[in-house]
C-alpha cells in the first residue's frame, strides 16, 4: 500500500465520508432511474467541484490545488466504492493534457472553468468498439477538425472537447460543427457518438511528442482508481453477506469451498492496489517506464474487477440476478471499465512489447 501524505490521507478520508453519506448507490440508483441525459446528478457534481476536487491538478495559479494523480486516485478510488456517477475523471485528464501541451492563454483560458466546475470537460480519442490510439482519421484543415469518435466519456455534458486528431491534439468547444448523439450503455453513464463537421479549433502545440500516449496512460491509471474502490467494495458487500446468510442451517461463510473462492479474491484485491497505485507513482515521479506501470494496472484491474464483480452476483444468488439489488450495478460499470482505455488483454500485450517480450 502506497505511503499517502497528510494531505493525501485528508482526501482519501474526505472523499470517503462524503461518498458514504452524499453519494451512496441508492443515489445512483435514483439518477439512473430519472434517465439523466448528462449521465450523472449535477448538484452532485457541483457538490464535488465546491470541495476542491475538480481541480487537483490545476495548478493554484489557476484556481486548482496543483496536487499529483495520487491525490486524483484516492478520491476516485472512494467515489468508485459507492459508484459515484462524476465527470471528475474525464474533466481532470482534459485539464492535464491543457497543463502538458497548452499555451499560456489555453490555459488561462481553460483551467480556471475547469477547476471551479463550471466546464466539464473531456478526452476525444476512439473511433472505433476498441482502444485504437493508433487508429486515428480525425484531420484538420487549417483550423477545422473534422471526424467522428465513437465513444466519448461525458460526451452528453461537455463543453470542451481534446480530440485526438492525425495532427496531434485539439482544442474543440461545443457549439457549431460539434454534434453529440446520446447512446445508451450497460452502465447508464454517458458514452457519446461525437461528430465533429468543420469544427473550429486550436491545437495543443507546446507539449511532448508523445502527449496522447502519457494522456491515455493517465486515463487507463484512473480508470484503474475507480475499478479499485468498486472491487474492494464488491468484495466487502459479498463477505458480509456471506457472514449473515444462513443456508443448510450454517452461514454461507463457513463453507470451505466458498472461504476458498474469498480468499482467491482477497489476495489479487492486494495485488490490484499494488499494481494501480505503483502506476500513479510512476506517473507523478515522471519515469520513464510509466507506460509500462499504467498498462499493467488496468490489464490487473480490468481482470480482477471481472472476477469480483462476477463472484458478487453469484454468490447472492437469486437475489443477485435482480434489478433491486447493486450487484448487478457493479457488474455492469466493471464490464464497461474493461474495455475503457484498453481491455486486459489489448495492456498485456502492449506490456510485453514495452518490456522487450
Amino acid at each position: 500500500m502506497a505511503v499517502l501524505t497528510e494531505e493525501q490521507t485528508m482526501l482519501r478520508d474526505m472523499a470517503r465520508e462524503w461518498a458514504d453519506h452524499e453519494s451512496p448507490v441508492t443515489a445512483f440508483r435514483r439518477m439512473r432511474d430519472a434517465g439523466a441525459a448528462a449521465g450523472y446528478d449535477a448538484d452532485s457534481w457541483q457538490a464535488q467541484a465546491a470541495l476542491g476536487w475538480a481541480g487537483i491538478l490545476v495548478p493554484e495559479t489557476h484556481g486548482g490545488a496543483g496536487l499529483d494523480f495520487q491525490s486524483l486516485g484516492v478520491v476516485l478510488e472512494q467515489l468508485g466504492r459507492t459508484l459515484t456517477a462524476t465527470p471528475l475523471a474525464a474533466s481532470s485528464l482534459a485539464a492535464s493534457a491543457i497543463l502538458m501541451g497548452g499555451s499560456e492563454a489555453q490555459q488561462a483560458e481553460w483551467l480556471p472553468r475547469i477547476a471551479s466546475g463550471e466546464l466539464v470537460a473531456t478526452l476525444a480519442i476512439d473511433e472505433g468498439s476498441r482502444f485504437a490510439p493508433d487508429n486515428i482519421a480525425t484531420a484538420v484543415t487549417g483550423t477545422r477538425v473534422t471526424g467522428t469518435k465513437a465513444f466519448v466519456a461525458e460526451g452528453d455534458s461537455a463543453g470542451l472537447f481534446v480530440v485526438a486528431t492525425t495532427d496531434g491534439l485539439w482544442l474543440v468547444a461545443a457549439g457549431d460543427g460539434v454534434t453529440v448523439s446520446q447512446r445508451h450503455l450497460a452502465d447508464a453513464r454517458s458514452h457519446a457518438q461525437v461528430s465533429f463537421e468543420g469544427a473550429a479549433g486550436e491545437k495543443l502545440g507546446a507539449g511532448p511528442a508523445d502527449l496522447l500516449t502519457r494522456i491515455t496512460d493517465r486515463a487507463a491509471a484512473l480508470a484503474g482508481a475507480e475499478m479499485l474502490g468498486m472491487a474492494e467494495a464488491a468484495f466487502a458487500q459479498t463477505n458480509d453477506y456471506l457472514k449473515t446468510r444462513v443456508q443448510f442451517g450454517q452461514l454461507l461463510a463457513s463453507f470451505q469451498a466458498l472461504q476458498h473462492r474469498m480468499a482467491k479474491m482477497l489476495t489479487e484485491l492486494e495485488l490490484m492496489r499494488s499494481a494501480v497505485e505503483g502506476a500513479f507513482e510512476a506517473i507523478d515521479a515522471g519515469r520513464p517506464d510509466a507506460s509500462v506501470a499504467a498498462s499493467l494496472a488496468k490489464a490487473v484491474a480490468g481482470e480482477t474487477l471481472k472476477l469480483v464483480s462476477g463472484e458478487m452476483v453469484q454468490l447472492h444468488g437469486g437475489i443477485g440476478m435482480t434489478d433491486e439489488h447493486d450487484a448487478g450495478f457493479y457488474l455492469k460499470r466493471a464490464r464497461v471499465l474493461e474495455t475503457l482505455w484498453g481491455s486486459a488483454a489489448w495492456h498485456r500485450e502492449r506490456f510485453a512489447r514495452l518490456s522487450g517480450y
